[in-house]
């Protein structure tokens, strides 16, 4: 039972980040929301559904996905907010050495 109160506070966490990002202009601020989705929302849902599910096979599959998004969502939003910040002209374009 308390394996869906977690996971239903990942998914409101998600959902309102996803309105929230989809009322924002800018990428630069709706990057901020990608961080508490990867960073809370995921997790939570992923620890809810591998309390519901018990330890087998299925909640290690869970778990090596909760660490792929924690370790590539960094990345990601780097990435992103450096391309859209030399399509804005903000930095200059440079290839990294």
């Amino acid at each position: 039972m308390i394996s869906w109160y977690v996971v239903f506070a990942g998914v409101v966490v998600m959902v309102l980040s996803a309105l929230g990002a989809a009322t924002l202009p800018r990428v630069f601020d709706r990057l901020h929301l990608l961080a508490v989705t990867t960073s809370l929302g995921v997790p939570l849902t992923g620890v809810g559904l591998m309390i519901s599910q018990g330890w087998s096979e299925s909640s290690a599959m869970i778990a090596v996905t909760i660490v792929l998004v924690a370790l590539g969502s960094p990345v990601i939003s780097a990435a992103t907010g450096r391309l859209a910040a030399q399509h804005e002209g903000l930095v200059e374009e440079e290839s990294p050495s």
